[in-house]
């Protein structure tokens, strides 16, 4: 069987609410026009930010995948951080984003997307007995409440995206502002630690797998965790455009199937070994920084939930973005019940039985 590909692509952060609305109209159209030219597999591209997501994961056993490259081909693309999938989605290039709940408001928002629509779970955090993101400090350095940040400087990964919603939450409480009372600086999850290490900040988030590193566990303490700070989070969604679910709602369903027969296959315990070697492979790093934690139900020593239906929990979303208004970040609050398309997971589910 074909694997599918991956690549790396980044975009620049900054662009036009008026070219990405253009870009967002024009890929509309173009994806209805090559549809009806072509009776090839449709080309579906999806997103992820770090390995381990689902994108970086998907039909790496052979035979699971039975519609690959017959009705559909795929491709998992990699980016920085969820708020530069605005731009790409909105440019056409990606079929299916996996949208942290901050990008996916700014692309309804901001960037006049209201065609887009949920379509599937991708992950949660802070479900009972699962994991949840904890924000690290010096085990023994002299941060020991909120309070203490005020006048350092603290790392996120990208300005808007979840975890740093989260983070400014959990300031805003404390009455705490970026630029006013804190500094933040972006980085890569990768380069944090060493600089917690060599002081130029004092805090940064930890999201799997970096987390997980007994390393980081040696040398730093949890200040507080995301659900301390925003309870629950519908933390990523697969979000599709409208008219392209309309043009090839055939083979999406198709993709649907076979995307939800692979995590099924990868959330059985009894493939677990299977599942690390994967992970360890796409990921480059060793498998037993994948063997205690993935995949499983252990609280802050395990993962993120992901829904054996690949349903996402709306209700949790709807008040993610309501954090996300009261920062500042989106200027209104609307149901995102609205924007859910929910058929096509529910397809796969039937179908799968």
């Amino acid at each position: 069987m074909k694997i599918a590909k991956q690549r790396d692509k980044r975009f620049s952060p900054t662009m036009t609410r008026r070219a990405l609305i253009a870009g967002a109209g024009a890929t509309g159209l173009s994806v209805a026009s090559i549809s009806r030219a072509s009776a090839a597999p449709v080309k579906i591209r999806l997103s992820y930010v770090v390995p381990g997501n689902w994108a970086s994961m998907l039909f790496q056993q052979p035979g699971l995948a039975r519609h690959l490259n017959k009705s559909y081909t795929f491709e998992a693309v990699r980016f920085q951080g969820t708020p530069q999938l605005i731009q790409a989605q909105a440019a056409g290039e990606l079929e299916i984003a996996a949208h942290a709940y901050s990008s996916l408001a700014l692309a309804i928002e901001n960037a006049g997307m209201h065609d887009l629509r949920i379509i599937a779970d991708e992950f949660q955090d802070g479900a009972p007995g699962y994991y949840t993101n904890e924000f690290f400090v010096a085990k023994d350095g002299p941060i020991k409440s909120v309070e203490d940040l005020k006048g350092k400087v603290i790392a996120t990964n990208v300005a808007g995206s979840a975890v740093d919603i989260a983070m400014r939450a959990m300031l805003k409480k404390h009455g705490l502002q970026d630029k006013r009372d804190v500094t933040i600086v972006e980085a890569p999850f990768p380069t944090m630690p060493a600089m917690l290490q060599d002081g130029k900040i004092v805090m940064f988030p930890g999201v799997t797998p970096f987390s997980q590193d007994p390393k980081i566990r040696e040398m730093t303490r949890t200040l507080f965790t995301q659900k301390d700070a925003i309870g629950r989070t519908q933390m990523v969604v697969w979000a599709a455009r409208e008219p392209f679910i309309k043009t090839h709602r055939e083979a999406l369903a198709d993709f649907m199937e076979d995307a939800l027969r692979d995590e099924r296959s990868y959330l059985d315990p009894k493939n677990h070994a299977e599942v690390v070697a994967i992970a360890a492979r796409i990921s480059k790093l060793p498998a037993a920084k994948w063997d205690s934690w993935f995949l499983k139900k252990d609280g802050e020593r395990g993962d993120y939930y992901h829904d054996h239906d690949g349903k996402p929990d709306l209700q949790a979303l709807q008040g993610n973005i309501m954090a996300q208004h009261e920062l500042g970040f989106i200027k209104s609050v609307f149901q995102i019940a609205r924007y859910a398309d929910l058929s096509l997971v529910e397809e796969a589910a039937k179908r799968l039985g």
